[in-house]
């Protein structure tokens, strides 16, 4: 039976140089551990980890039986090895793993930059290997003393700007001029940082952390949520659990462990691309709901709120019928609003800025203020203009009906206006209808052209359900308005054919100053517009 044991050992050359006494020769033999050997063995390490190689060192040592005191098959085995492998080792080598990153990475990673999205690299790498490895991915842009350590935290109050780069201003969505930060620190020198430096290391807008532990990942991630920051992480060992279950949105490796897939919220089955993907849905899904609302509120409950205001206070006839309201909200505009969920992502979805939490709400006072002030006042008015000219011209004019609360003169015939009213209102109805299609093809972009995201044609943006859904809001009117039987129980009446024509040119108005806004956003983002933008 052997009299001894064989220990061998590999790790952090950083960590394990101090441990060894001796190395072994190109020889075999062993010879003592000196400087210039200590030396030459860093200046291997920083010289391969700045190559993006991670680095190894591998030692060994001899351990005579007697001196342990227990067997392997001992609770305490293990802690007895320890102890021992923490001095007195021998150097046998040094191994420099190159691991290249993947193809997709560095196009990704410019994308989500593109998209105003910060970038930070988390690793258990040797500082000079993690810089290497970021710098090829895109992770850092600056170059050499550009990039800052942990030291400039206390120096300075804020991140100090390195070379010139694009980044996002806040303020108006557009892309600035500016220069970026980068830093890159390492775990145990994170573990010291008090809160002035966690805001002053916030503020960089490329940050690699090296050497950092399970517990390190874990704080980082609370770090920057504590400062109102949505956080992703990606990873796929075990020491990533922790961290991806803490983050607002955790992203695992499908070839990761079942721990790490079971922690996170995504699993990237496929490529690192699958991100980008992810991304671009997640904004159309907040477009599409924010372009929806938008599409509801001038007709859905802006334009039927002004007739039942009007009668109230000013005693004017109810111009739209409690009915056709509710044919409106559930038929016509609901068909409208089914469809835009359909809706293709715009192509500068990636172009803009991350939506702040807290801030950025679904509904805010740009959209009202665009489906009321705006696409409201006009839907509402044209349709009260519609409405009181038919009836000027049979003879009924708007003085007739001004603050009178349905009394009329003896020399008017009640069932006369009554017959009109419902023609009236009829008309009330189409011209809603019809201005709410060319209110739906606005609607589909928020600051792109109609032209350049069209709805048929490209693949890319076409959304061939919005002409059913315009041919289903025609059919509730011949429907409605035009079938005798309901004439008499529910107050409708068919339509002059005029009455569908001048409809057409008021949505078209509505169109083209849409057009004329979305023009002014694109080509002057500075503009006072700017901040109307919903």
């Amino acid at each position: 039976m052997s009299l001894t044991r064989l220990l061998t050992i590999k790790g952090a050359p950083d960590v394990l140089i101090g441990r060894c006494s001796t190395y072994t020769d190109h020889d075999g033999t062993t010879q003592p551990l000196d400087q210039e050997i200590i030396d030459s063995i860093s200046r291997t390490k920083d010289n391969w980890s700045s190559q993006g190689k991670r680095v190894i060192l591998l030692a060994r040592k001899v351990i005579q039986k007697s001196f342990l005191q227990s067997t392997p098959s001992d609770a305490a085995y293990e802690d007895e090895i320890r102890a021992l492998s923490s001095s007195n080792l021998t150097l046998v080598g040094i191994l420099g793993i190159v691991d290249p990153p993947r193809d997709e990475i560095p196009s990704v990673i410019e994308t989500l930059r593109g998209a105003g999205i910060r970038i930070f690299m988390v690793t258990g790498d040797f500082a000079l290997t993690a810089q290497a490895i970021a710098t090829e991915v895109g992770i850092i842009t600056n170059r050499g003393s550009d990039v800052k350590t942990a030291s400039a935290l206390s120096r300075e109050p804020s991140s100090t700007w390195g070379s010139e780069s694009m980044s996002f201003d806040k303020s108006d969505n557009q892309p600035r001029e500016r220069q970026v930060s980068s830093i890159i620190v390492s775990g145990p020198e994170m573990m010291t940082f008090n809160e002035h430096q966690w805001n002053a290391l916030a503020s960089y807008d490329e940050i690699v952390f090296a050497r950092t532990t399970p517990e390190q990942k874990l704080r980082i991630v609370r770090e920057f949520q504590s400062r109102h920051e949505v956080v992703g992480m990606t990873g796929d060992g075990v020491n990533d659990a922790p961290s991806l279950k803490a983050a607002d949105i955790g992203i695992a490796i499908g070839s990761g462990s079942d721990i790490a897939i079971e922690a996170s919220d995504m699993v990237l089955l496929e490529s690192f691309e699958s991100i980008v993907t992810a991304l671009v849905y997640g904004r159309s899904v907040f477009d599409n709901l924010k372009k929806t609302i938008a599409y509801l509120l001038p007709a859905g409950s802006f334009s039927e709120f002004w007739p039942v205001f009007m009668n109230v206070v000013f005693g004017l006839p109810q111009i739209l019928s409690s009915f056709l309201m509710i044919v409106i909200c559930c038929f016509t505009d609901c068909a409208g609003a089914v469809v835009l969920a359909y809706e293709a992502p715009e192509s500068d979805v990636l172009l803009r800025r991350p939506r702040r939490v807290g801030v950025d709400r679904l509904v805010n006072w740009q959209l009202m203020f665009q489906a009321y002030a705006i696409v409201g006042v006009l839907e509402s008015l044209c349709s009260f203009a519609m409405a009181f000219w038919y009836l000027e011209r049979q003879g009924l004019p708007f003085s007739l009906f001004w603050f009178k609360y349905g009394s009329y003169p003896d020399s008017i015939d009640v069932d006369f206006v009554n017959a009109h009213l419902a023609v009236a209102s009829s008309i009330y109805f189409v011209n809603l209808v019809i201005m709410q299609w060319f209110n739906l093809l606005a609607v589909r972009t928020r600051r792109l052209s109609l032209l350049q995201h069209p709805p048929i044609g490209r693949r890319d943006s076409r959304n061939l359900l919005l002409f059913p859904a315009m041919a289903f809001g025609l059919v509730m009117i011949f429907f409605w308005c035009y079938i005798p039987v309901f004439h008499r129980v529910l107050a409708t009446a068919p339509v002059p054919v005029e009455y569908f024509f001048l409809p057409g040119a008021f949505g078209c108005g509505i169109l083209g100053l849409d057009e004329g806004r979305k023009f002014a956003l694109r080509n002057y983002p500075g503009s006072w517009l700017q901040k109307f933008a919903w």
